[in-house]
């Protein structure tokens, strides 16, 4: 290999080490989704699933709408993810089938997601369950959302204000929720980080359907 194009082969490679170094210190970071965390995998299906590589981007304030990761405010080695659907003087109320309701205001469904059911396994017993899919719009965001079975027990309805400085988390997952319905509204500047594109699943590259996608 002539040396000029070794040469131009190194400086390139520096340059994109130091723009994406730079990224990573201001603006982004790739996180996996955790494996051993059943309440977490179960709760953000079937926007993501275990194994996910994803981008956190950071360099602006998450908004409503949109997929955060946040400490969890009762573990803060753990973390929790999930929708904010509810920002300070909001009044917000969730039905007991799942539906959202922001300052009267209720969170439409479009159309059925492209696999319009889906397995996850419950995080209580283990067993798989089949759930529905649809399409909601939160802030203008589209994004998937698992739906009630027919049957069986359903989390309780809530109605809640958000208080100063904080935001309220839903969980995509309707069925099998872990957010601020279990540990309450938590700080806004503690969700820093919003879930913004997937790399890979835990399917490999070679999955069309999951590999470099934006998350909504």
């Amino acid at each position: 290999m002539p040396s000029n194009l070794l040469r131009n082969v190194f400086w390139t490679l520096l340059l994109l080490a130091l723009v994406v170094g730079l990224l990573r210190l201001t603006s982004l970071r790739w996180w996996r989704v955790p494996e051993d965390d059943a309440d977490l995998i179960a709760s953000v299906a079937p926007t993501l699933g275990p194994g996910d590589w994803v981008i956190l981007w950071r360099l602006t304030a998450p908004g409503f709408g949109d997929l955060v990761l946040c400490p969890d405010p009762e573990d803060p080695n753990e973390v929790v993810i999930g929708r904010i659907v509810g920002e300070p003087g909001d009044t917000l109320a969730i039905s007991e089938g799942g539906d959202l309701e922001v300052n009267n205001v209720r969170m439409r469904s479009e159309r059925a997601c492209k696999q319009p059911k889906f397995i996850v396994e419950n995080p209580r017993s283990g067993e798989p369950i089949e759930l529905r899919c649809d399409i909601e719009t939160v802030g203008g965001v589209h994004h998937q959302r698992a739906l009630m079975p027919v049957s069986g027990l359903r989390p309780m309805p809530v109605k809640v204000d958000v208080d100063p400085g904080d935001v309220y988390l839903v969980s995509d997952n309707r069925y099998h929720p872990f957010d601020s319905r279990d540990f309450g509204a938590v700080p806004k500047a503690s969700c820093s980080e919003a879930v913004v594109f997937r790399l890979v699943s835990r399917l490999g590259f070679t999955h069309v359907d999951s590999r470099l996608s934006f998350i909504q």
